[in-house]
């Protein structure tokens, strides 16, 4: 503990498992500067990280790019990223997200409207990764369990602390003294 009271972060690493066509990325670099078990595979899709324990993967793609190309490329990787990976995201870079690249988010959302891909607009590596770290970090399983511990907790404090809740014990109570049953 520190002294001031506050707890120490632990700092929190995995195995990475990334494109080969990323090798030479910043992403990468920068995953395995925080102490991240990268693993390269040839096998993935071009362009996706997949963090292994927490189940979750992400799709990178430059916003530019996808507007330079034809519609059905990039379409047609995403939704074979997607068939993949129950648990996927899009990450979508671009240095400012002006309104082409809305209309790029725009015609993605329409094309896998119903569809379990989530799209995260980034603006540099240090946004990207913030975010897959973030996300993985949460779905894994003992973040996971402590999550919705604390949630499980934090609801039955406010159930009880709920003057409805304290409202409906007494009408309860006064009802219980009238029928003797």
């Amino acid at each position: 503990m520190a002294e001031s009271g506050e707890k120490e972060k632990v700092k929190w690493t995995t195995t990475v498992i990334i494109s080969s066509s990323l090798k030479n990325c910043e992403i990468a670099a920068a995953l395995e500067n925080q102490s991240h078990k990268v693993r390269y595979s040839d096998s993935v899709e071009n362009g996706s990280i997949i963090f292994s324990v927490s189940g979750v993967a992400f799709l990178l793609m430059d916003a530019n790019e996808c507007i330079m190309s034809t519609e059905e490329i990039f379409l047609t990787k995403i939704e074979k990223f997607l068939n993949l990976h129950r648990n996927s995201f899009l990450v979508l870079f671009a240095a400012l997200h002006g309104h082409e690249e809305w209309k790029l988010i725009f015609r993605i959302q329409q094309r896998f409207l119903g569809s379990k891909l989530r799209i995260l607009p980034v603006h540099n590596t240090a946004n990207a990764i913030n975010l897959m770290c973030t996300i993985a970090k949460t779905t894994s399983k003992p973040y996971m369990d402590s999550i919705c511990y604390r949630m499980i907790t934090t609801k039955a404090c406010i159930i009880e602390q709920s003057p409805v809740w304290k409202t409906l014990q007494k009408i309860k109570l006064n009802s219980d003294s009238i029928n003797p049953n």
